[in-house]
């Protein structure tokens, strides 16, 4: 589908064929990836991708490398500590000894170490129970009424455009269809092909 590629080329780990990444009115198809992090871009990605022989805690901390959010550590680990009580409690176990969930809970707070003005999500939901999943999208509807912007790539449709204000429909790498995410849940073609209704 090139959901995946898509937000590597927005990140800067791949370099677009042709076309631009433009990001708050800026041209960013050639800054690096730490450079796009440093104005705000930033990406969960698939599979987590923790330094699971680090602490939890170490792992919030290098969420905060960069210019832009080493200031804000400690505002940050706060902020992260009370969307996830459970990775306070656990801070100091080694992150490759969580379950799958708390793995997760750590990724997406990783990403939120970094003070991100949009944070870019990647199948947020793989590899989870119904319920840790249904844990996570209740954590992004939170960041959401903060006023966070978020990109969400979700195999998990109805989830995904229950949270979201706007969705897109992405088949053989080109958008299908678009729009208020309301109204592609009600489209027949969504809850066919999608949905299973």
């Amino acid at each position: 589908m090139g959901k995946t590629t898509l937000l590597r080329t927005i990140m800067g780990l791949l370099r677009p064929i042709q076309g631009s990444v433009t990001f708050a009115g800026q041209d960013v198809t050639r800054l690096s990836p730490h450079a796009r992090a440093n104005l705000g871009l930033v990406l969960v990605p698939e599979g987590r991708q923790l330094f699971t022989d680090m602490t939890v805690y170490e792992n919030l901390e290098m969420g905060a490398f960069s210019k832009r959010a080493h200031g804000s550590l400690k505002h940050n680990l706060d902020r992260v500590f009370e969307l996830f009580p459970r990775l306070k409690e656990r801070q100091q176990q080694k992150a490759g000894t969580l379950s799958g969930g708390e793995q997760q809970m750590v990724a997406v707070a990783r990403g939120l170490m970094a003070d991100p003005q949009i944070l870019i999500l990647d199948e947020l939901s793989l590899g989870l129970s119904p319920l840790l999943a249904l844990n996570l999208f209740e954590s992004l509807l939170t960041l959401k009424k903060s006023g966070l912007t978020m990109l969400l790539v979700e195999q998990n449709v109805q989830m995904a455009l229950a949270v979201s204000d706007y969705g897109y429909v992405l088949a053989e790498g080109k958008v299908q269809l678009q729009g208020e995410a309301q109204a592609l849940l009600k489209n027949k073609d969504v809850q066919r092909t999608y949905l299973g209704l």
